[in-house]
């Protein structure tokens, strides 16, 4: 076995012993294929507000430019499945990533831990671990180590758990043997596309996410448009619809990482409860939850949006 094969199967025990649920690799190289999409997508608008996406051109599809001499790219799943539902069907909702702890900060710690580990038992391996916070292709570096598909709802899919998962990376200086992309198994399943209320498909595998109800809860600092009024189907901060309908996330089962289960008092919030809640009580739900991103006050004109 050679070092890069025998390294990359210490990393893939490292992830598995970290409760990762899967671990691919990628060799780091320039996103050839990437870079004329990027520029589509950006040049439409589709990320509407969201400036950091336009940022940083360059590093979304280099790795070696956010870790000089780079060679390889370990793409991570972590699971964030809720068993828990809310009490009231009728209540306003929120993303299931966001019933728990920040997933940044909770992901990163043990990204942190993986570094220390790999040093421990390979040697001197430089590099730099990443969840959602630079700017980096995460879905398409995921799907090029075989972790999964980017679907037509533009989510990674992964045949045995679906989609409710977190996408972490690890950008190393060590060179590690690379895993092959799996196929696109979505077929002729169009359900996420006719599922959107709002139209936020322009086309199969194509997002404009300024149309989002995701953007609209948690990105958009303005007023919420008027014409989207009455399309949000209670969703108050994010939303999970095109995941909701996709066939393969029947295979989805409960996570394990006790930060990400939520507070017995948000899943019995009433629906009058939401539309009462105060500050203090914000403060107490959301005290360490992504929900914080988009602060009390952008809460609250959700939830009169939803009126």
């Amino acid at each position: 076995m050679s070092s890069a094969a025998r390294h990359a199967a210490v990393v893939k025990d490292i992830a598995l012993q970290l409760g990762f649920m899967a671990c691919g690799i990628s060799k780091a190289t320039f996103l050839e294929e990437e870079a004329p999409r990027l520029e589509s997508w950006l040049n439409q608008n589709h990320h509407g507000q969201m400036g950091y996406m336009a940022r940083n051109f360059d590093k979304r599809l280099d790795p070696t430019k956010l870790v000089p001499g780079a060679k390889s790219v370990v793409s991570l799943l972590f699971n964030y499945f809720p068993e828990e539902k809310p009490a009231d069907a009728n209540a306003p909702k929120i993303a299931r990533y966001a019933y728990g702890a920040d997933y940044h900060h909770i992901i990163k710690d043990k990204l942190f831990a993986f570094m220390h580990h790999i040093q421990e038992q390979i040697g001197a391996v430089g590099g730099r671990v990443f969840v959602d916070s630079a700017p980096i292709l995460e879905k398409v570096w995921a799907a090029k180590s075989g972790l999964g598909w980017v679907g037509k709802n533009t989510n990674l899919i992964r045949k045995q758990n679906g989609s409710y998962f977190f996408i972490a990376e690890l950008i190393l200086d060590l060179e590690l043997a690379a895993d092959g992309a799996v196929t696109d198994h979505c077929g002729s399943c169009t359900a996420c596309l006719d599922a959107c209320p709002t139209d936020a498909f322009v086309a199969p595998y194509d997002l404009d996410a300024s149309k989002c109800i995701s953007y609209f809860t948690i990105e958009l600092k303005d007023a919420i448009p008027k014409d989207v009024k009455g399309q949000f189907e209670n969703w108050a901060f994010g939303c999970d619809i095109c995941q909701e309908v996709c066939p393969w996330n029947r295979f989805a089962t409960p996570h394990e990482e006790p930060h990400f289960q939520p507070k017995p008092e948000l899943m019995n919030m009433t629906q009058t409860d939401w539309n009462e809640v105060t500050e203090e009580v914000f403060n107490r739900l959301f005290e360490v939850s992504a929900v914080q991103r988009t602060g009390f006050n952008g809460l609250k004109r959700n939830l009169e949006f939803l009126k």
